[in-house]
């Protein structure tokens, strides 16, 4: 077949915008922090150390990922001169950077290897116009919806036999419009014809934007560190309430709570859930659960919106809203409130309702394409790591630190928006690396020097420590990982 689909080029990295040296990471850490409207002074106390290539990849995913990273860490730091009028030295390493960003993967429970991640049908397939789609079949309503349309078995060869008789975009468009999660493969030019690349194009992997009027209520002082002897991090006191599952919206929760804050996770009995990422994500959170479908546990969220700084919420476009608890409608109900939505591609655009996840946004927006022709490959090639998604965890965090800071001194209602494909668009615009496949992968082994034993409500825990220091502040957990509804719906 003649479409560039159905068989990837050879690798001609000529053409390619190659990413510059080891100040990549810095610079770009330094556009978001002055595209936030943050303290430019902070950057000078901003160390940053490596360079890409970290892991095998054509991408500059090291500094994507010290940079989104290293952001939600200064605005940390950023919080806490604020609060305390003293400043603090923050630093990075883009080894370490990169390990948090692959922690599901080196997650351990009780020395041995965590439940598993992935059902057994999801994955590539080959079509039968020779285009590729990828299938996200972890969630059991999005696996029985995708054997539903191709009428077969819960086997991955009786798929790619179904798969054999459907174009790659009609079987899309098909899932797409039945509520699934299903992406076909594109190249970076079929992509940038789409309506939705248009919608994005332009946009920051971030936006901040003010929706409502309050009076400024800046966070309540902090006694320098070491006065007295009470936990004084950055965010001690704020209150978040945590609408989210799977890996960005939780990364971005994680490190909330790694600075301070009290992460309240809600979930519901009847929503799906993947244990090893409930697992991980979890560290530093009190976990409940509500049925927003019932009168009295809405009441109770009503009680707990009312107490909350940040709303964190990653459900599906316009989930929340429909239920009452939109971003509009949190800032009516709480004056002041920071609300931070993730999407998978975007606010605008025809695609905006659209589901998605990290691998298939991935996959359609030709990021799989570019890999596997830098590379060689003759099949599609993911990124080393959930790149999008764990970028988009920290800048989620970071947006609503920024928005915590602005609202110290302008007041008003904030909503913090990310989305994958945004990220994705920012990871492309960072550039690529010309001998990106030379460095061997990490194996757990590698990075034993940055994993810590924790214990947890599911065993002794092995994890990735988190990868910023803060010499005043260091980040940590106080809560071990808990089963989902172990607390009761309440602040502490």
């Amino acid at each position: 077949m003649n479409s560039p689909f159905s068989s990837l080029a050879a690798p001609s990295l000529a053409p390619l915008a190659m990413a510059a040296g080891p100040t990549l990471a810095q610079d770009t850490l330094a556009a978001l922090w002055r595209d936030a409207g943050m303290p430019m002074d902070a950057l000078s106390r901003l160390t940053l150390t490596g360079a890409d290539p970290v892991l095998p990849s054509s991408f500059a995913i090291g500094a994507a990922a010290q940079a989104s990273l290293g952001a939600s860490a200064l605005a940390a730091a950023a919080l806490w001169t604020q609060r305390t009028g003293r400043t603090q030295q923050v630093s990075l390493d883009m080894c370490h950077a990169l390990t948090e960003f692959r922690s599901e993967r080196y997650l351990r429970v009780n020395g041995g290897a965590a439940p598993e991640l992935w059902d057994k049908i999801a994955g590539l397939y080959r079509c039968g116009d020779g285009r590729w789609v990828r299938l996200h079949t972890n969630f059991p309503h999005h696996r029985d919806g995708v054997l539903r349309i191709l009428g077969c078995a819960h086997d991955k060869a009786a798929v790619q036999a179904a798969l054999g008789k459907w174009e790659a975009l009609a079987f899309e468009a098909a899932a797409s419009e039945a509520g699934l999660v299903v992406a076909a493969m594109r190249s970076f030019e079929e992509w940038d014809a789409h309506p939705q690349a248009a919608a994005l194009r332009g946009l920051p992997p971030v936006t901040i934007e003010r929706i409502g009027d309050a009076p400024p209520r800046p966070l309540p002082a902090l006694p320098a560190h070491g006065e007295i002897n009470v936990d004084c991090r950055p965010l001690t006191g704020v209150r978040v309430l945590d609408f989210t599952r799977i890996i960005a919206g939780p990364v971005a929760g994680r490190t909330l709570a790694a600075h301070g804050a009290d992460v309240l996770l809600v979930t519901a009995s009847h929503l799906p859930a993947i244990a090893p990422l409930v697992i991980d994500t979890g560290r530093g959170k009190r976990s409940c659960q509500l049925d927003l479908r019932d009168a009295d546990d809405k009441r109770a969220l009503h009680k707990l919106l009312h107490g909350a700084d940040v709303v964190l919420q990653g459900y599906r476009p316009q989930g929340l809203a429909d239920l009452g608890f939109g971003p509009e409608a949190a800032a009516r109900a709480r004056p002041g409130i920071v609300y931070v939505s993730l999407s998978a591609y975007g606010h605008v655009g025809p695609w905006a309702g659209k589901r998605g996840f990290d691998s298939l946004v991935q996959t359609a927006t030709g990021l799989n394409h570019a890999e596997a022709q830098a590379a060689g490959s003759a099949d599609p090639k993911p990124l080393p790591a959930q790149v999008l998604d764990h970028a988009a965890g920290y800048l989620l965090a970071f947006g609503a630190m920024v928005a915590l800071h602005r609202r110290a001194v302008e007041g008003g209602s904030w909503h913090v928006r990310v989305s994958l494909a945004q990220v994705g668009q920012w990871l492309r615009g960072l550039g690529r690396i010309e001998h990106g496949f030379g460095v061997p992968d990490l194996k757990i082994d590698d990075i034993a020097d940055l994993l810590e034993v924790l214990p947890s409500g599911f065993g002794d825990l092995t994890v990735v420590r988190h990868a910023a220091q803060l010499s005043e502040t260091p980040a940590h957990w106080e809560l071990p990982s808990v089963p989902l509804g172990t607390h009761a719906p309440e602040w502490v």
